[in-house]
């Protein structure tokens, strides 16, 4: 767009549909004039939540497409696979937030590829479980080809891990569950994954595991070899070297049981064990189905039942593997039973130091882009004693306390990264008479203080600057909720 005029700019968001009539009336009346910076007129766009930052920066760019998809307006774009790109986005009449799984232009320019795609997904929309994420709609809008699936707060698997270093034995046993459900329901509607892997398994903020990408897998039928060895990280090539490995057909379930395993491995070792590498060659080699390090080797402690779950779905032998998710679950079931039973002896123990630890009183949402400082604010408050959600997107989060005040009890916004969203969040709850008594703090960068005057601020709406202490926080929240009252 070269170095285009706010007037141009607005009349651009306005002719994409981006903007309407009464919306461009409110900007200009706010600005007061036409003739103003165009970074004042974007940063009006995003605090009245008019558009996204994704938005604005397609618009200043001179993007004209992939704005909508259908009667589906993109907000964000949440990650990028090699066959799609998945966005957050918004119904336009319901206002219903899905996530949008779109193909790549590559492969909806191949009629074979795209058709494989869109019949994948309408086999994905016969699924409903509460372990897979549903796929309402697959729709194709001029040349893109996109499903329509349930957005889960949270994020996938491997983030999660990758967080986390490595999970106990009862969370693990728990999310591994979770997937196992997923793939029973899916094996008794005669269906296989047949990409299972870490990246494909969504955790929710509460916890619950969620498969997706169903079969889509089948993709990589149609590739040739050129275009795999540009794609060395698909995970089907895994699938592949097993089943070359274990003489099965590509469809049995107990190559999907396998790759559990690995997850399941992964997840209690935090250590991938299959060597991770980029070599097809290598990938390929039934020598790395082979070479696995027992898991008691690297995790001499692993419960006995635990082990046994992920040495028998590791066999390479599928005869002597599981022979379906429903038997595996059986054996998962009894390994949570026991690890439950060693919990319960082990709180039994530690009574004494449990009665000394602070009671949950308050719920507490963060609202944090950084994965790590979302890890350390979590055990921060809980160790305070504070039930702990978590979030990246300050509007949205924005939107939650406008519908329900009861989601939290405080917000915590943390500017360091999130930069001016954070502060317009922060100053949108202030304003509105549904929030405006919400307890929020806002933290800032030493290079962000010159907003600490923008900031609207009251008795329990504080700005701290940041790095602060764990005493330090305690000690501000105390002040911002008064304790409660036992009933």
């Amino acid at each position: 767009m070269g170095n285009p005029t706010a007037e141009k700019v607005a009349q651009r968001a306005f002719d994409l549909g981006l903007l309407n009539e009464r919306q461009l009336q409110e900007i200009w009346a706010s600005l007061g004039s036409h003739n103003v910076p165009v970074d004042d007129l974007l940063q009006h766009f995003v605090r009245r939540e008019y558009l996204t930052n994704y938005q604005v920066e397609r618009l200043i760019k001179g993007e004209r497409s992939g704005f909508f998809f259908g009667r589906y307006r993109v907000l964000y774009l949440v990650g990028t696979g090699t066959f799609a790109r998945v966005y957050r986005a918004v119904h336009q009449d319901t206002g219903q937030v899905v996530a949008l799984k779109v193909l790549r232009n590559r492969f909806s320019e191949n009629p074979t590829q795209s058709g494989q795609f869109l019949r994948e997904g309408h086999v994905g929309v016969a699924l409903r479980h509460p372990n897979i994420v549903p796929i309402y709609e697959v729709a194709s809008d001029s040349h893109n080809h996109f499903m329509v699936m349930e957005f889960v707060e949270g994020r996938n698997l491997r983030e999660f891990v990758k967080i986390r270093k490595k999970l106990s034995a009862i969370e693990a046993t728990r999310l591994t569950t979770d997937i196992a459900r997923g793939l029973d329901y899916a094996f008794q509607n005669g269906l296989t994954h047949r990409d299972l892997k870490m990246s494909n398994v969504l955790v929710s903020v509460t916890g619950q595991a969620k498969l997706v990408d169903f079969g889509l897998a089948a993709l990589d039928d149609n590739l040739s070899d050129e275009l795999l060895d540009d794609m060395p990280n698909a995970r089907t090539i895994d699938y592949a070297a097993l089943e070359r490995a274990t003489g099965v057909r590509k469809d049995d379930t107990r190559s999907d049981i396998y790759f559990l395993g690995c997850i399941y491995y992964h997840m209690l070792t935090g250590v991938p064990p299959l060597p991770e590498t980029t070599d097809r060659l290598q990938r390929l080699s039934k020598r790395r189905f082979q070479d696995i390090v027992p898991i008691r080797k690297i995790e001499p402690h692993i419960p006995d039942s635990v082990a046994l779950v992920v040495n028998k779905a590791m066999l390479l032998d599928p005869a002597k593997r599981y022979q379906s998710p429903a038997e595996m679950l059986g054996d998962l079931a009894i390994a949570a039973k026991r690890l439950q039973q060693g919990e319960e002896a082990a709180g039994e123990a530690a009574a004494a130091k449990a009665a000394a630890a602070p009671e949950p009183t308050h719920s507490v949402m963060v609202i944090e882009s950084n994965p790590e400082l979302q890890e350390v604010f979590r055990n921060s408050l809980k160790r305070l004693g504070y039930r702990v959600l978590l979030t990246a997107d300050p509007v949205r989060a924005v939107a939650r306390f406008r519908q329900d005040t009861s989601v939290a009890d405080c917000v915590i916004i943390n500017a360091q990264e999130l930069g001016q969203p954070a502060l317009e969040s922060f100053n949108a709850l202030g304003g509105d008479k549904r929030t405006v008594y919400l307890p929020a703090l806002l933290l800032l960068d030493p290079s962000q203080e010159e907003w600490r005057n923008e900031a609207q601020t009251a008795k329990r709406r504080l700005v701290l600057s940041m790095p602060i202490s764990v005493k330090q926080l305690r000690e501000t929240l105390s002040e911002m909720l008064p304790p409660r009252t036992k009933k």
